[in-house]
């Protein structure tokens, strides 16, 4: 059995472990922005497959105490290379480091690769070269208070990455993050699913992925365990095609997604389409305040509006705030209407009964998930 670590935003590690424990993972263990767990070889495929919430999934190799990059150096060196790969095989290392004698990621990031690449040329005379976009041998390294951990990376490429959203909008909302908010909120496909608000289509989309139980790393064309020695081709194969199998090809409520530009709503349609659902959600160019039920079966309405982190915007999104809970209590009765932003003052300004507000993170911004009942 092998020891993992998964990497997550901060807020998500309890879904993130509900996850692995839905995949059969051991010894699971909640930890700072992400999860340890134990399994055998296949639980990683099967992690990079269907983990939503997930970064990266990480293999630890090596821990030890570094006061300097020589030290990191030996450390690393110590390793015998040629259990996990060949001087033919590209490799890569991503580096963080904390609250350490060693402050540049960059070249800590460098003397790892500097040290298995000198021991491959002492021992055959041939070195691994780098490939920073898509490397054979992929690696993470985390060094916090002097302990550093290396670790082999299943994932290389962030899991939120699903491959439908190639262009970035402002202040887009990671895919993973917004797969772990509507697991917090139990949305499971057997409720109508609406976001007026929808930019970039993040939460329609990714609540058709869930209502289909769609795996979210079946798109990928290309992991880095792939290159790994010990690669199982047929296990990796089944999985895959055991995925496939799993998923539905209709939903049974309706998914709706609507913003008040068109070009918003256009990019929208054009991501959920890249996803293999745009035929399966309706989208809209509706203002906030047109927003009406699909259906009379009462569901989740879910939004992610503007924070109003400049100076002045605040006081403008105030009356957004505000028609959030007009339009709520007036046309959307028993419907449960939850907002994520990092403005608690704007989201006090939604008169309905609070469920429950859960913190998250939003890269480095606190933000809090607010439950309404309308």
């Amino acid at each position: 059995m092998t020891r993992y670590f998964a990497t997550c935003a901060r807020g998500l590690e309890p879904l993130l472990a509900r996850e692995l424990a839905s995949l059969n993972a051991q010894q699971v263990e909640v930890g700072r922005g992400g999860v340890a767990f134990a399994g055998e070889r296949s639980l990683l495929y099967r992690c990079c497959l269907w983990l939503r919430t997930a970064i990266r999934v990480l293999q630890p190799i090596l821990e030890a105490d570094v006061h300097s990059p020589d030290e990191l150096y030996d450390a690393v060196r110590s390793l015998d290379w040629s259990r996990w790969m060949t001087p033919e095989q590209t490799l890569a290392v991503d580096c963080n480091v904390r609250d350490s004698a060693l402050t540049h990621s960059q070249y800590a990031a460098r003397r790892v690769k500097d040290a298995i690449c000198d021991q491959f040329r002492e021992r055959t005379g041939r070195r691994p070269s780098v490939d920073t976009q898509q490397p054979m041998i992929a690696l993470n390294l985390h060094v916090a208070k002097n302990h550093a951990i290396l670790s082999l990376d299943g994932s290389w490429v962030s899991l939120h990455k699903r491959g439908y959203r190639p262009i970035q909008t402002i202040a887009p909302l990671n895919e993973a993050l917004a797969a772990g908010l509507l697991l917090q909120v139990a949305w499971d496909g057997s409720t109508p699913l609406v976001d007026p608000l929808c930019g970039s289509g993040t939460f329609p989309i990714e609540g058709a992925w869930i209502a289909l139980n769609r795996a979210p790393g079946l798109t990928r064309k290309w992991f880095p365990f792939q290159a790994w020695r010990d690669f199982d081709r047929p296990v990796w194969n089944a999985l895959r095609d055991e995925a496939r199998t799993a998923m539905a090809k209709k939903l049974s409520v309706p998914l709706v997604g609507s913003d008040v530009r068109q070009d918003v709503v256009d990019l929208a349609q054009n991501n959920a389409r890249a996803a293999g659902v745009g035929h399966l959600i309706q989208f809209t160019t509706n203002d906030v305040r047109q927003a009406r039920p699909p259906c009379e079966t009462p569901g989740v309405v879910m939004c992610n509006p503007p924070y109003g982190e400049r100076i002045g915007e605040e006081k403008e999104l105030a009356s957004l705030y505000r028609c959030i809970s007009a339009v709520a209590r007036k046309y959307w009765p028993r419907w449960k209407w939850v907002i994520f932003t990092g403005n608690p003052r704007l989201a006090k300004l939604v008169d309905l009964p609070v469920i429950r507000k859960t913190p998250f993170f939003n890269g480095s911004l606190e933000c809090h998930l607010w439950e309404f009942q309308a």
